[in-house]
C-alpha cells in the first residue's frame, strides 16, 4: 500500500517543492511556502476510464447556447450571457458584493424558467434565508450548505441544475486529500471536480472566490487556468460603485467593465456610467480634466484630477491612485523637459474620480492637462482630452476615435482635443468643435 507523502506547497501561487525554501522560486515570494501532506493515489482514482482522441473534423461544430443572466451589465462583461457547461470564476475581496450580486442573478434565472442550485459553505440556510428576502429574491431557488465537495456533486447528480452557484471556493474540501479547507491544494482539488462536472452534466457553474491583499488567504489566482471566465470585482467597500472587469473569457473580450451600484436592496445596474461618474464634477476648480475612456466597447467619461502643491521637503512626494506610477512620473518629466515647468519642489497627486483603474497611454494628455491646470491654478474648460504624449512631447493617435467623441457630444461636451492624425477622415459629431494637435504645448494651449 502506498503512503501518504509531504511536499512543500506556496500559498500565493501554489508552487511544488519535496523540501522548503524561504522564497518561492516561482512567484519570489517570502515564507509561504507551507508544509502539506499529499495522499497517495487510490485505485478508485487509478481506474478512472482515459479519454479517447478524436479528429479535429469530427467534433461537432454546433456553438454552445448562451443564456442571459438576467443582468446587462454582466451579461456584457460575460460576451453576451452565460456559455452552456462554463466555469465562471468571481474574485473579490471579503465584503465586496460578490456573494450578492450571485444571490440577485440565481433570482433572475430562476425566474426566467431557469433551475438553480446555490451552495454555501459559508452561511446557514436561515442566513441566506434573511439575506433573500432583504433582495427580494425568488423563493424557488435551490439551497444547500455543504463545503464537501462530493456531498455538492451528488446533490448536483441528483437535481441535474441548469445553473450552479457555490459560494465560497476556500470554504469546500474534499476528503481525498488532508489539507484543511481553504490550503491551496484543496482548493485546485475541488475546482477541478467542479470544473469536470461541468463539461459533463452541460451545467453553467459560478465559482466564488476570496482574494486579500496580504495573500495570506489561497485567492482564486491559483486557478484561472483552470476556469473558462475569470472576472474581478474592483472598488472600495467605502464606496458604492463596484467596477466587474473580466480577466480572462474563452467566449467574449476581456476589455469590457460592468458598473454596479451597491445599495440596501441590492446591487444596481449603472446603464449610464459617463453621467453617473461625473455629476459630482466642478468644471470650475483648478486640476482637472475630463478623458473618454473606452473600456471595451463602451466609451466611458472619466474625470482625471490632479493636486500640485509646494512642498519644503527636499524629495517631492509623488502618488497615482487609478493611473500608473511610472505613466505620471513619465508626464511630469516631459512636462518639465519640454515646456519648462519647475515641478522639482511640487507634490504631485494624481486621481481617477470613482475608483476607476486606468491602464491606457491614451490617457497621457488628460493626465499632463490636470497637472498643469493645478500648477498654474487655471480651470480646464468643458474640454475632452485624449492623445498618448510622447517623450520628445508630440501627441500620437489613439484608436476608435469617433465612439470617444459620440460619447463626449451625448455628455454636453462640444469641444475636444484629439491628436492631429486622428483628425484626418473622422466623422465629427455635429455642433461639436475638435482641435488637432500635434504636441503638449499645442494642446495645453487650447486646454488652459
Amino acid at each position: 500500500m502506498a503512503k501518504d507523502k509531504t511536499a512543500f506547497v506556496c500559498s500565493d501561487c501554489g508552487y511544488n517543492s519535496v523540501k522548503w525554501m524561504g522564497q518561492c522560486p516561482s512567484c519570489k515570494q517570502w515564507n509561504t511556502m507551507q508544509e502539506m501532506t499529499v495522499a497517495a493515489p487510490t485505485k478508485a482514482r487509478a481506474a478512472r476510464a482515459a479519454s479517447k482522441a478524436v479528429y479535429l473534423k469530427d467534433v461537432s461544430q454546433q456553438a454552445s447556447a448562451r443564456w442571459s443572466t438576467g443582468f446587462g451589465e454582466l451579461d456584457r462583461v460575460l460576451g453576451g450571457g452565460v456559455v452552456e457547461g462554463s466555469v465562471v470564476l468571481a474574485g473579490g475581496e471579503p465584503g465586496i458584493g460578490k456573494s450578492t450580486l450571485f444571490l440577485q442573478v440565481a433570482s433572475a434565472l430562476v425566474k426566467a424558467g431557469k433551475k438553480v442550485l446555490y451552495i454555501s459553505g459559508e452561511e446557514s440556510l436561515r442566513q441566506i434565508r434573511m439575506r433573500a428576502k432583504r433582495l427580494s429574491s425568488s423563493g424557488e431557488i435551490m439551497l444547500l450548505a455543504e463545503t464537501e465537495i462530493s456531498n455538492c456533486i451528488a446533490a448536483m447528480n441528483e437535481h441535474a441544475p441548469d445553473f450552479v452557484v457555490v459560494d465560497s471556493i476556500q470554504t469546500m474540501y474534499s476528503e481525498d486529500i488532508n489539507p484543511a479547507p481553504g490550503s491551496v491544494s484543496q482548493i485546485k482539488q475541488c475546482a477541478s471536480i467542479l470544473t469536470m462536472q461541468a463539461k459533463t452534466s452541460g451545467a453553467a457553474v459560478f465559482i466564488i472566490g476570496h482574494v486579500t491583499k496580504e495573500g495570506a488567504i489561497a485567492g482564486p489566482r491559483i486557478l484561472e487556468h483552470m476556469v473558462d471566465t475569470v472576472l474581478y470585482f474592483e472598488g472600495e467597500r467605502q464606496g458604492t460603485f463596484r467596477i466587474l472587469r473580466a480577466e480572462k473569457n474563452r467566449f467574449g473580450s476581456t476589455n469590457e467593465i460592468g458598473v454596479f451600484d451597491m445599495r440596501d436592496s441590492g446591487m444596481k445596474e449603472v446603464e449610464n456610467p459617463s453621467g453617473v461618474l461625473l455629476s459630482e464634477r466642478n468644471a470650475s476648480a483648478s486640476g482637472s480634466c475630463v478623458y473618454p475612456s473606452l473600456e471595451g466597447t463602451r466609451p466611458v467619461l472619466l474625470e482625471i484630477q490632479a493636486l500640485v502643491s509646494t512642498t519644503s521637503f527636499n524629495m517631492p512626494r509623488r502618488m497615482a491612485s487609478g493611473l500608473e506610477y511610472n505613466r505620471m512620473a513619465l508626464i511630469i518629466a516631459v512636462l518639465e523637459k519640454r515646456m519648462g515647468l519647475k515641478l522639482f519642489n511640487q507634490d504631485v497627486y494624481i486621481n481617477v474620480a470613482g475608483g476607476i483603474k486606468l491602464n491606457q497611454p491614451a490617457a497621457d494628455l488628460a493626465m499632463a492637462a490636470s497637472i498643469v491646470s493645478s500648477f498654474r491654478d487655471s480651470a480646464v474648460s468643458d474640454v475632452a482630452a485624449m492623445g498618448e504624449v510622447g517623450l520628445t512631447g508630440e501627441v500620437r493617435a489613439v484608436g476608435q476615435i469617433e465612439k470617444r467623441l459620440n460619447e463626449c457630444s451625448k455628455m454636453g461636451f462640444n469641444k475636444a482635443v484629439i491628436p492631429k492624425a486622428n483628425l484626418k477622415g473622422t466623422k465629427i459629431p455635429e455642433g461639436m468643435q475638435v482641435h488637432g494637435v500635434r504636441n503638449v504645448f499645442d494642446a495645453l494651449e487650447i486646454l488652459i
